[in-house]
């Protein structure tokens, strides 16, 4: 991993950074992204729904959208999302708030290295596109499984690199051309939307991630590749 993206991925920094682009995150995400990640995020739904997964935590739930999408499409679900910045989980607040799912979620500012729930106390963890942020992946992962009942399932949506050369190649001079100028233009942070393309480039791969799930103690993990490997979705269980 290159210095720049390491300094970058410390707690305190990525605090700080999606503190300041919470109010235009939401924009930013369907525009940047054509609102691919609206598919991507129902293709998790289904797959905790498969799971018959009920109480539900959602790490890294940033303003909310993975969290809403499961209260409404998996009856008799709660998620508990958690998230290190304040200003996004406000986000969220409002937004659950005004779609009157406030029973149905709870919100909590707490870092993935220290969950504040008990051992084996949910059906399922998702985390959509904070993987890349935790500082040190390894004890997350960990972190993530201990709360996992036997059975349960841990889902990851995160971005990848395409392996296709031709689409690899269109995919980088958007990210790293387009991408940072058009978000910081509307965010006024560019070196956020900056750091996107290089968190992606410094992910593990697919067989690396694969790897580290086991590490952590989870077992059968999968990988199915998104929108010609922009994104990928791992699955792990708790044994």
């Amino acid at each position: 991993m290159s210095n720049r993206a390491d300094k970058q991925r410390t707690r305190e920094n990525v605090k700080s950074m999606f503190d300041d682009i919470a109010p235009t995150y939401d924009r930013l995400n369907h525009i940047l992204s054509l609102s691919i990640d609206r598919l991507w995020r129902r293709r998790v739904v289904r797959i905790v729904r498969r799971a018959a997964a009920k109480q539900i935590l959602d790490m890294a739930t940033g303003t909310g959208d993975l969290a809403i999408d499961m209260a409404r499409h998996i009856d008799g679900a709660t998620i508990l999302g958690a998230d290190l910045s304040p200003e996004m989980l406000e986000v969220a607040r409002q937004k659950v708030a005004r779609l009157g799912l406030t029973e149905r979620i709870s919100l909590t500012e707490c870092d993935a290295e220290h969950i504040n729930l008990p051992d084996e106390s949910v059906d399922a963890v998702t985390v959509a596109f904070g993987v890349r942020n935790f500082e040190n992946r390894e004890a997350c992962l960990r972190e993530l499984a201990r709360v996992i009942r036997p059975g349960g399932t841990l889902v990851v949506l995160e971005f990848s690199n395409p392996r296709n050369a031709f689409i690899g190649w269109l995919y980088r001079i958007y990210s790293h051309k387009i991408l940072p100028a058009i978000g910081g233009a509307i965010s006024h942070n560019r070196n956020a939307y900056q750091y996107l393309p290089e968190s992606v480039d410094t992910f593990p791969s697919p067989e690396e991630f694969m790897a580290m799930l086991c590490n952590a103690g989870l077992t059968a993990p999968k990988a199915r590749s998104q929108s010609f490997g922009i994104a990928q979705i791992y699955t792990a269980q708790k044994p």
